[in-house]
């Protein structure tokens, strides 16, 4: 979807998609009677990227198109917030409904695990949701533009993922919400700077790419992280979110470039 509309526009991947939804919902109710589940799948699964690829393709930026995607993760956050009040009562109820879904399909252990642990889950769920969900879209994203950029005479028209900078607006925005949060203890401000901290690990891969493609990192130190990203995920991400972090503040970049000169 990201690789139609960035080499399409908007008109014809949204009528492919409105297409392909509309099958998808006759098979779905043929074979399950869930026509409202499958089109609400379709609509979560294509919406966010097909906004994303239309903002890239409209503002001619990468760097731009995510450093807006963190900004709207922010505000979805204060939307749990302003919508639910507290959102753990919402989670409690999601996780039970889980808990009950893994037993039926006799993962009792699962469940017992799930339900155990669910008073430390559900207060986290609200940032962990929102800092998934964003990560698996803008990774999204990144590889449709890499499809994009495979097509013939197409090059890096919209800028380079390794050039990406959030900037220091947001590690400021950062900084003053982690210290309200210290200081008030407020939920909504936990939230708020986790997730506007853990966009950064973007950054600090993006990092990485850049300096392999300078040539001052070994293909293979890239292999390995990309290799153990789903086995270490949480520590490399807060490594990465470390060095992104950083380096919107002090801008690396800029300083190999002037040393090399």
């Amino acid at each position: 979807m990201v690789h139609l509309v960035l080499a399409k526009g908007l008109r014809s991947p949204l009528l492919q998609a409105v297409i392909a939804g509309a099958l998808l919902a006759l098979i779905a109710g043929a074979a399950t009677g869930t026509v409202d589940r499958m089109i609400a799948s379709a609509i979560s699964t294509w919406a966010p990227v097909v906004v994303l690829a239309g903002l890239m393709r409209q503002s001619r930026s990468l760097v731009l198109t995510l450093q807006v995607s963190a900004i709207i993760a922010v505000v979805v956050v204060l939307a749990f917030f302003v919508v639910l009040g507290d959102p753990t009562a919402y989670w409690n109820d999601v996780i039970s409904a889980t808990a009950a879904l893994f037993r039926q399909g006799g993962l009792a252990e699962q469940a017992d695990f799930l339900l155990a642990s669910q008073s430390v889950i559900a207060p986290q769920m609200t940032m962990l949701f929102v800092f998934l969900s964003w990560s698996l879209y803008v990774l999204v994203l990144l590889l449709g533009y890499a499809l994009y950029r495979s097509l013939p005479g197409r090059s890096a028209e919209f800028g380079r993922f390794g050039d990406l900078n959030f900037g220091r607006v947001l590690a400021l925005v950062l900084a003053l919400t982690s210290v309200g949060a210290m200081a008030t203890g407020a939920a909504w401000l936990q939230n708020v700077a986790f997730v506007l901290f853990a966009v950064f690990w973007l950054q600090g891969l993006a990092l990485m790419h850049w300096l392999y493609g300078t040539g001052r990192l070994p293909v293979f130190v890239l292999v390995v992280v990309y290799a153990l990203l789903p086995v270490l995920n949480l520590l490399l991400v807060t490594s990465l979110a470390v060095t992104g972090y950083t380096d919107a503040w002090f801008n690396f970049r800029a300083r190999v470039k002037r040393n090399d000169n």
